[in-house]
């Protein structure tokens, strides 16, 4: 991400409550992957609720990317 990308998710984070519920459930997943990814012996639950976060924090982003992408296109940026 460029620093343009980055002020400008700053910006919308500030401006926009639907953007900053997106990050902060984004960071939340990222939290928890990490704590998973940590564990030594995983069990077949903790694999299982790996993947399903994994594939929701990637929904996530993407919208977060859409939201970004409509908003440069608003202004102008695109």
């Amino acid at each position: 991400m460029d620093a343009n990308s980055v002020s400008l998710k700053e910006h919308l984070m500030a401006i926009d409550p639907e953007f900053r519920a997106l990050v902060l459930e984004h960071q939340q997943y990222e939290a928890r992957l990490n704590e998973l990814t940590a564990l030594p012996y995983p069990t077949p639950e903790e694999l299982v609720e790996e993947t399903i976060l994994k594939k929701k924090k990637l929904l996530v982003k993407d919208k977060m990317e859409a939201m970004l992408n409509r908003y440069k296109r608003q202004l102008g940026l695109k």
